[in-house]
């Protein structure tokens, strides 16, 4: 039997990738938590856990009619990010794939009633939700990225979420998953925006946008899944990444409403050009995630 034997929401900006010298002059001379959280992420987790394979839920692919899985053997090139090519610019990655694994998945949220493929397509472009991340955890590891169908709904998310689970219990691997994202996620306007590039929470978009990010966190903290799948409706008013998509297939493929897993922080809670973004870990317990 498979199982997945940790999880996390992990953020993914693009200022990760900037030279220490750029961070620290946009950052009032202080280096990033999440960069120094993902490299605690990976030796004091990723190490330990030595999974076979790392399943990114990239909220920077966003598909329309359906889920979409990499079903390639292995994706290697250089990327250059469309938004931000200034800061992401040639970056090397070489990430093996799990082709089996994904076919499995997809099948299981087809049987769900949710529509998913996998696709071996060498021209389906990669995003920085997992270049980024793979930049600082990957180790050799099989690397699958899973979108995020932009017309899902909660539901929706929960459904495909429950069924990768599934997928991944029948398939007799050890796999992590990353939801790759972040928080709120409305920027300031451009004219503004270098006057709010440091992490302090304060440059957050809006006090509201800090509150309500805050709490996430703290329930996360408290394992109190519930709540922020219960709040939902109200959390859209400060527009979470990825509709929030990437934590609730996480948090269904842990077991949705039944886990109450505790997070462990591994950044504090920080603004990047006024979005909400943390790295918060999910241990699996010994009982399992239910």
């Amino acid at each position: 039997m498979g199982e997945i034997i940790g999880a996390g929401v992990v953020s993914h900006v693009p200022t990760l990738m900037l030279p220490e010298e750029v961070r620290l002059e946009l950052n009032e001379g202080k280096e990033l938590s999440i960069v120094t959280g993902l490299h605690r992420l990976r030796r004091e987790v990723l190490d330990e856990l030595t999974p076979d394979t790392i399943i990114v839920l990239d909220t920077h692919w966003m598909t329309t009619f359906e889920f979409v899985l990499s079903g390639h053997a292995r994706r290697t090139g250089k990327y250059t990010s469309s938004e931000l090519p200034r800061g992401m610019c040639q970056v090397p990655y070489d990430l093996p794939g799990n082709p089996e694994l994904a076919v499995q998945i997809a099948q299981s949220v087809r049987d769900a009633g949710i529509r998913c493929i996998a696709n071996d397509d060498p021209c389906i472009p990669i995003f920085y939700g997992t270049v980024n991340l793979a930049h600082y955890l990957h180790r050799g590891e099989q690397w699958i990225s899973f979108s995020i169908c932009q017309t899902g709904q909660d539901k929706d998310y929960l459904t495909t979420g429950a069924a990768l689970g599934k997928a991944i219990e029948n398939a007799g691997e050890k796999v992590v998953l990353l939801a790759s994202g972040g928080l709120s996620h409305r920027f300031w306007p451009m004219q503004q925006l270098d006057q709010h590039e440091a992490s302090d929470p304060i440059n957050i978009v809006t006090p509201e946008a800090r509150a309500a990010d805050e709490q996430r966190v703290a329930w996360w903290e408290a394992g109190d899944h519930v709540a922020v799948i219960d709040s939902m409706d109200e959390y859209r008013a400060h527009a979470p990444e990825g509709f929030f998509g990437h934590y609730l297939m996480m948090i269904a493929a842990l077991g949705g409403r039944t886990c109450s897993v505790p997070g462990r922080r591994f950044s504090d809670y920080e603004s990047t050009a006024g979005t909400g973004q943390v790295h918060m870990w999910f241990d699996r317990p010994a009982a399992g995630w239910s």
